[in-house]
């Protein structure tokens, strides 16, 4: 394994890394932005302020994929990490 693939200190990449591991389904980047949000919700957020981690999710899910640690599932196909992604997409670790 090279240095690139062990060497993960990204918060968010960890986080993906440790939900896909256990899950037995694909995981939608929606999911695993609600999920990283909910621990750190206030009273006072919106209901949709989970966004704000989505971008950062898909980033770094992307980063993975691009590592090889992670395959990005679109149309019930691997998807190529490096060729744009548009639409509606799952994660599944290796």
């Amino acid at each position: 394994m090279s240095d690139e693939k062990k060497k993960t200190d990204d918060p968010i990449a960890i986080f993906i890394l440790g939900e896909l591991y256990g899950a037995e389904n694909a995981v939608s980047p929606d999911a695993l932005a609600r999920a990283y949000y909910k621990p750190r919700a206030k009273k006072e957020d919106r209901p949709d302020a989970w966004r704000k981690y989505l971008p950062a999710v898909r980033q770094q899910a992307l980063h993975l994929a691009r590592t090889g640690r992670i395959n990005i599932i679109r149309k019930g196909e691997v998807a190529d990490p490096n060729a744009p992604i548009k639409g509606l997409f799952k994660l599944v670790i290796v």
